[in-house]
């Protein structure tokens, strides 16, 4: 390996990381030499992933974590850096997709990917503000959490999950493309007010991943077709693709990148065919 790419001695926080692609790039920061604190709300899936990344030789801490409470934010920082002593990167990953219109009328044809039972309600006030604090505020708020430590040390890698949904716009995902489109901003946003400091900020926009939450859709051969269909690369992505760009952005190779999204999707938006 190059040693610009080794993450040996680096401390990270990964939100987000009890499943999918979150656990992904939590477990591949690890075999790169990372030490990672793993955060999310489901304490039996980070207690997972940390006993995982133990057994890959590295520390590991789990911190159950609600990423839209400000006061649990900054305990996950604290507890970070009091089990390893600083902070070098910080993965903002949390998020979730409501599928649902913003006005429905009886006959609307659902063309989304993602099987769901309600998706023929409208989006209601608290799920737009619910998408929008978890998959956007959060960043902010596990940022400004980190921020001093970074700005102290004049050094720091801070990546952002942001979707190919953030350019691609499919339907009945409102919510979700303006929270990942707005990430992607944040990202230009915070790269430019923190590049004087050393720290660098960049997005990756996974596309369609093998997941949990993907895998049910898959079961049903005329969905998985669709879904193929739509990326030129005929197959779905896998948690650790993101997880291996998510290295690069976090070591030292990265050194003179910031202010970008790099997206991971199999050519998908290339085509730019939309879901």
């Amino acid at each position: 390996m190059l040693k610009e790419y080794s993450l040996e001695g680096k401390a990270a926080i990964v939100t987000g990381a009890g499943r999918g692609i979150g656990k992904g790039i939590a477990l591949t920061l690890a075999e790169a030499g990372a030490d990672v604190t793993v955060a999310a709300r489901t304490v039996e899936q980070i207690e997972g992933t940390a006993e995982e990344i133990r057994k890959l030789g590295r520390r590991a801490l789990a911190v159950p974590t609600d990423v839209i409470k400000k006061d649990q934010v900054e305990n996950v920082v604290e507890q970070t850096v009091s089990e390893f002593g600083k902070i070098d990167i910080l993965v903002n990953n949390a998020g979730i997709p409501v599928l649902k219109p913003i006005s429905y009328v009886s006959g609307m044809k659902l063309e989304g990917w993602q099987a769901t039972d309600s998706w023929d309600t409208p989006l209601s006030e608290e799920e737009w503000h619910l998408v929008l604090n978890t998959n956007l505020t959060s960043a902010f708020l596990f940022a400004q959490a980190v921020g001093p430590h970074m700005l102290r040390q004049k050094k720091g890698k801070i990546i952002n999950t942001s979707s190919n949904s953030a350019d691609l716009a499919p339907p009945y995902f409102s919510a979700y493309c303006v929270s990942k489109a707005g990430l992607s901003m944040f990202t230009r946003c915070l790269a430019t007010e923190w590049a004087q400091y050393n720290i660098c900020v960049n997005a990756v926009g996974p596309g369609s991943v093998l997941t949990e939450l993907s895998t049910p859709v898959l079961n049903d051969p005329e969905r998985k077709k669709v879904i193929l269909e739509r990326i030129p690369m005929a197959r779905m992505g896998e948690t650790r693709d993101i997880g291996l760009m998510v290295v690069y952005l976090a070591s030292e190779a990265s050194n003179w990148v910031t202010g970008q999204t790099f997206y991971i999707d199999g050519g998908q938006l290339s085509r730019g065919n939309g879901f």
